[in-house]
């Protein structure tokens, strides 16, 4: 007989239960999480107590949407957005977190009737580094958007235990420290090991006998699982609540107790330290073979994860692969999750079965490809032998797709064998390897550049003979920012001003900012936007004050250069304006009363084997330490360089800005998000036509935009009968 159950309680019926909506409620819950979930009375709580116990009070708001929002598109099997980022810079989640869900005012009422400050806790909250720079804050921002827009979607991406690396000076020099952001713990995740995926790798590939069909197959030499970590994406008030799902990597088979016990500890734990590497820091140095070899090991495993746990747990049942069109795209964020194109093929053709034409049609309109540089040393290459060694079966899959297009390129342009080189995604100098960016854009529906410059010059010059190819693949998406972490958030005064003054509908909907046009006469508002950038400035200072140890004059001119340290992008050019003014004054040159009091701040963190971009931070913190304590500068001129330059702390400059430094050598930089950011809180750019700063110019008007350098054409004619640097200064 079937076993016989009780009613169910009607609660349980209900797909969440409704989460508490007054102060008196959000206490209730508040003290609820601290007792029972820390274990501590709210007299004997630490900081650390207390911000988790807040952090899951306002997860409580929101996972209510969460739940149904799973739930329902699971249900519905509307198309979604999967997008694969090797990183997502997320900053503090917190506010972000209480402003989506509409919360920062009662949680503030109901933590002071406790006699704790909301501003306490939130200083208390680690940022999370899962980033580096532009990419991943345009990840992060992706998914904010997309939530807001209400658009199903699961980001995917790595959960790495250290991330980038926390940024020290010593001597004015970088040194890199682990960045332990998970030491006090996560509030903000939810681990799923239900959920592993088993990702292998190496081996060999075999043929076999199929009911009379020859398949291939993948029989690899060892294997590690990924465990997921769901983290709540809420879109701005609308209810609507996404996930980002993050992979950390854990052995198999993680202790040997036979091996422990007879005393060799450090075997016994090998292979759990083996598999750990993968998500242990995100973009490992890879001077080293070791460290290439770990690369291609992450980017593998976590888009591997997130395909397998796609097509195996958000597909209805008994779903139509043919159908998979309909369903989702997979969005490369660059060419970090290229690898993700044989895999796909792989489980369509080895494990789904489908023949190879089927497969490679579904393949093509399933994935889109999103490119972030003009730099050839920028879009990756993998050594066959490395790709072969690692994962046999894909490159097997690559050498077929590669074969099967050189021949489409064949018909369509005859036999330019110079032609059909340069295209083939399989390179022969200088070694055979894999062109990753060549594959994304013979696989991807869609093929966009992040500006309407860099996405002609992708169509120019970079991928030129493949627009020619494919008419029509190639579009421009030009890289956003969130107006609400980086207006609303971080500058809190100018978000009412703003409000005030046109409604509060451009928090979603940014083009109604043109609506604040006839305001730029207004004295009484231009008046309140003085005071909101003085307000600003104080902020500033006040923080790195305290984080730093280093003062900002009042009445200084901020002068602002933050972004990743690399060459392009020319933060020694702004260090060398800095010099030729000092050597200005001391010469006589210059007198100190022309010199407008102004204080540059730089913040950058150069890649651990980027010899060339840490010798020009040292070289800033050199200048800086000489400019900074010269008596006869009057107090005029100053260089801050705070370490560690980070989403927290770019929150609290650049609403502080008065000028944005956007000089990057025409032609390199594909977008910048920085330049978005300052001009949409009031700072005037000074900036090279390159990137976004050509919309950007375009918006704001010639008269607002200080145009600097030259042009892309300039550039690429000078590079062209060479460029020698000793002619301009001997001419001088």
């Amino acid at each position: 007989m079937p076993e016989s159950h009780s009613p169910l309680h009607p609660l349980a019926l209900a797909p969440v239960i409704a989460p508490p909506s007054t102060a008196d409620e959000f206490v209730e819950r508040f003290l609820h999480n601290l007792n029972f979930d820390r274990g501590v009375a709210l007299s004997a709580s630490s900081a650390n107590d207390r911000y988790l116990a807040l952090a899951h009070t306002v997860r409580d708001y929101l996972m209510a949407r969460w739940l149904e929002d799973v739930r329902h598109q699971k249900e519905v099997q509307a198309k979604g957005v999967c997008y694969l980022s090797a990183e997502y810079l997320l900053g503090r989640q917190l506010d972000n977190n209480l402003l989506a869900a509409d919360l920062t005012e009662v949680a503030g009422e109901a933590l002071a009737s406790c006699g704790v400050s909301l501003d306490e806790l939130r200083a208390h909250e680690v940022e999370p580094g899962l980033g580096n720079g532009g990419l991943g804050r345009l990840a992060a921002c992706f998914i904010d958007s997309l939530a807001t827009m209400a658009v199903p979607s699961i980001g995917y991406g790595i959960r790495y235990e250290y991330g980038i690396f926390r940024q020290t000076f010593v001597d004015g020099q970088q040194v890199e420290q682990p960045d332990a952001w998970l030491a006090l713990g996560s509030p903000w995740e939810f681990a799923r090991p239900e959920d592993a995926q088993t990702i292998a790798f190496g081996g060999r590939t075999e043929k076999y006998d199929d009911d009379g069909v020859t398949r291939s197959r993948w029989v690899p030499a060892w294997n590690v699982q990924a465990v997921p970590y769901n983290y709540m994406v809420p879109g701005f008030r609308n209810g609507r609540v996404n996930t980002l799902r993050l992979w950390s990597a854990v052995a198999t088979s993680a202790f040997d107790l036979r091996i422990f016990n007879s005393g060799d500890y450090e075997e016994a734990v090998r292979a759990q330290t083996f598999a750990e590497n993968i998500s242990k820091v995100l973009y490992p140095e890879d001077s080293t073979p070791q460290g290439k070899e770990l690369r291609l090991q992450q980017q593998y495993f976590f888009v591997a994860a997130s395909i397998h746990d796609f097509l195996d747990n958000m597909l209805a049942d008994g779903f139509d692969l043919a159908n998979l069109p309909e369903r989702v795209i997979f969005q490369l964020n660059d060419t970090h999750p290229v690898i993700a194109v044989p895999e796909f093929m792989r489980v369509l053709v080895d494990e789904k079965h489908l023949e190879w034409d089927a497969a490679w049609a579904i393949t093509q309109q399933c994935f889109a490809y999103t490119c972030h540089t003009l730099l050839p040393e920028a879009l990756e290459v993998w050594p066959v032998e490395l790709l072969g060694r690692l994962l046999p079966r894909h490159l097997e899959i690559i050498y077929r797709i590669n074969d099967e297009f050189l021949v489409a390129v064949r018909e369509r342009f005859g036999d330019d064998e110079m032609l059909v080189r340069n295209m083939s995604i399989i390179a022969e100098h200088p070694e055979r390897s894999v062109r990753m960016a060549y594959l994304a854009t013979v696989a991807g529906a869609k093929v966009n550049g992040v500006a309407e410059l860099h996405s002609q010059l992708l169509r120019d010059k970079v991928l030129h003979d493949f627009d020619a190819f494919f008419p029509g693949k190639f579009t421009n998406v030009t890289n956003g920012v969130t107006p609400r972490r980086f207006l609303r958030l971080a500058n809190p005064e100018l978000s009412s001003l703003i409000t005030a003054a046109i409604g509060d509908g451009w928090t979603t909907e940014l083009e109604r900012l043109h609506e604040l046009e006839p305001f730029a006469d207004d004295a009484e508002f231009r008046s309140a936007f003085a005071r909101v950038k003085a307000a600003n400035k104080r902020r500033l200072s006040e923080v790195l004050r305290e984080r730093d140890g280093v003062e900002i004059s009042d009445g200084h001119m901020l002068d602002v250069m933050v972004k990743r340290l690399h060459e392009y992008k020319r933060q020694l050019l702004k260090v060398l304006h800095i010099v030729t003014t000092y050597e200005g004054v001391i010469s006589g040159r210059i007198a100190v009363s022309d010199v407008v009091p102004r204080t540059a701040i730089f913040g950058a963190k150069a890649a651990p084997g980027y010899a060339m971009a840490k010798r020009i931070i040292h070289l800033i913190n050199a200048v800086g330490e000489v400019v900074n304590t010269d008596p006869r500068l009057e107090g005029r001129l100053k260089v801050v360089f705070p370490p560690n330059y980070n989403v927290t702390l770019a929150e609290r400059v650049i609403p502080a800005a008065d000028l944005s430094e956007q000089i990057s050598l025409a032609g390199k930089e594909a977008s910048g998000t920085g330049n978005m950011k300052f001009a949409l809180n009031g700072a005037l750019t000074i900036g090279t036509d390159d990137g976004a700063n050509v919309e950007i110019r375009e918006l704001v008007g010639d008269d607002n935009f200080y145009l600097f350098g030259m042009s892309e054409p300039e550039v690429e004619a000078l590079s062209t009968r060479g460029y020698r640097p000793q002619e301009f200064y001997q001419g001088r």
